[in-house]
């Protein structure tokens, strides 16, 4: 058996987009937050757990753009569950993600708001209507298609990519004597702290894979972009947390914006405005790459009859999903409505998104496994990916009970359409 592409893919976006995307979802918000963390959690160890998140994050990426590559289609990993496992689990596998990670939202447009409050000084008060937009400029350029939000993120990633290399130049004049003595403050138990850290920087392989089909020629872009990304993220990463452990203070405490902090010692003046540009690109840019996967997502479940069939309208390559991304709005918003009404605890939001996310990759590792020709480079990645989402869902523990609800709903939405399916033929 061959591993050529099962679809051919009618997109029109080409390499420099579909990396664009990839960056921005794997990137994510976790710069403005996790090398400060991490720092403080292992020292200069920090950047051994990096680089062991980096390496095993390959088979994850690898396996994913092996299955987008075969099977480009709007549903993602629901597609690939379903020809896989089956129309329930790929409707649970479609839940979720939109109803489970969309959790992520509000988590989202806090962090942006909290951010710029904090570099501005403006009371946090007013965090919720800053956050506010962060969600909808995102939405409002999904209305006019990926053709258009893909231009935006060319931008917005290099953006992001240049004021990387410049906090990361900057911090080299200022480097601590010694700064990598000693290397293991807090012991290896340091580094596992780190690795699970960054085990949510490197997440997002899964939501460019519901844009798949809008790239041209997926069996090669999907690969080149993937690599691109895997190579870029690393390097970005590996690169800020250097630059973090060499210049702020060893056994520092944890901060809120550790971003901040180091911009402050490097680029004392100018610090506050590069970290509030990069909050704004940072969480614009993530949005703007999962907000139009959801959407496709959206509008493939209403054609395979996950969803009401309203929201169907789109689902097929190179046309915008505007129903699905009217869901998608009713999601986000109505999740960070309710956060800052009910005043959730934010780590229950988190919690409840990681762990479904944990859910989707075992899916589609599991899926992967089955679909890719066995002894391929994919196969393998997958094979690799299993164990380690499995891993994964070991220590998420109990968080699982949030997509073990959504499995639920899915099986019991299968079970009332059999009812119907009965009734009509009786």
């Amino acid at each position: 058996m061959t591993d050529r592409p099962a679809h051919p893919g009618t997109g029109r976006l080409g390499l420099p987009t579909a990396s664009a995307l990839y960056v921005a979802a794997v990137l994510g918000t976790g710069i403005l937050l996790l090398p400060g963390f991490a720092a403080a959690a292992a020292g200069p160890g920090s950047v051994i757990g990096v680089g062991v998140v980096l390496v095993l994050s390959i088979p994850l990426a690898g396996a994913f753009a092996a299955l987008a590559a075969r099977h480009p289609d709007a549903g993602g990993v629901a597609t690939f569950v379903r020809l896989a496992l089956g129309p329930t689990a790929a409707r649970a596998a479609g839940y979720w993600f939109l109803f489970g990670a969309g959790m992520g939202a509000p988590v989202v447009a806090v962090l942006g708001g909290s951010y710029l409050t904090a570099v501005t000084g403006i009371d946090p008060a007013w965090v919720p209507l800053i956050g506010l937009p962060f969600l909808l400029v995102p939405i409002v350029l999904a209305v006019f298609g990926l053709r258009f939000s893909g231009r935006v993120q060319l931008v917005l990633t290099a953006l992001l990519l240049a004021v990387v290399v410049l906090v990361v130049a900057s911090a080299l004049p200022h480097a601590r004597p010694h700064p990598f003595t000693p290397l293991l403050p807090h012991g290896w138990a340091g580094v596992g702290v780190v690795i699970s850290l960054f085990v949510w920087a490197f997440a997002g392989w899964e939501a460019v894979t519901h844009l798949a089909a809008e790239f041209r020629r997926p069996h090669r872009v999907i690969p080149l972009a993937t690599a691109i990304a895997v190579a870029v993220v690393g390097v970005s990463y590996l690169a800020l947390q250097v630059a973090t452990v060499v210049v702020m203070p060893a056994r520092s405490a944890p901060s809120t914006v550790p971003l901040l902090d180091l911009t402050a010692r490097t680029l004392p003046g100018v610090g506050p405005a590069i970290v509030a540009a990069i909050a704004v690109i940072v969480v614009l840019g993530v949005l703007n790459a999962y907000v139009p996967a959801m959407a496709n997502l959206a509008a493939s479940l209403g054609r395979d009859g996950h969803l009401p069939r309203w929201f169907a309208r789109g689902a097929e390559a190179g046309a915008v999903p505007r129903r699905g991304v009217a869901l998608v709005a009713v999601v986000c918003l109505g999740y960070t409505a309710a956060y800052f009404l009910l005043r959730i605890d934010l780590q229950v939001l988190v919690l409840v998104q990681t762990s479904s996310l944990v859910a989707v990759y075992l899916a589609g590792m599991v899926a992967a496994v089955r679909l890719l020709p066995r002894w391929t480079p994919g196969w393998w990645m997958a094979c690799a990916g299993v164990v380690l989402t499995a891993g994964l869902a070991v220590l998420a523990g109990w968080h699982l009970v949030a997509p073990a609800a959504l499995a639920l709903v899915a099986a019991a939405v299968t079970i009332a359409r059999r009812i119907r399916l009965h009734r009509r033929g009786g």
